[in-house]
């Protein structure tokens, strides 16, 4: 009666195996660099323009120009 074993896998050669000691790793084992990732996605073609619209600027200043009015006005009238 016989038994189906596989083979054992031959021993690898020194110069293949990679190393396991602690210490500085030398050029030929360490990974080759990768690419930039700027070019994975779609080209971006919208480009909305920097700082603050018009419109809500102005909204803006104008609620607080109103506020420094009310306030400007409520302190003249305490002074009174």
């Amino acid at each position: 009666m016989t038994t189906n074993h596989p083979e054992p896998e031959p021993e690898p050669e020194p110069h293949d195996t990679p190393r396991v000691e602690p210490g500085p790793v030398p050029p030929s084992e360490t990974p080759e660099g990768e690419d930039s990732t700027s070019g994975a996605g779609p080209r971006e073609t919208y480009n909305p323009t920097k700082g603050w619209a018009k419109g809500p600027l102005f909204l803006i200043l104008l609620v607080v120009a109103l506020c420094a009015a009310f306030f400007l006005a409520y302190a003249v009238t305490l002074m009174l």
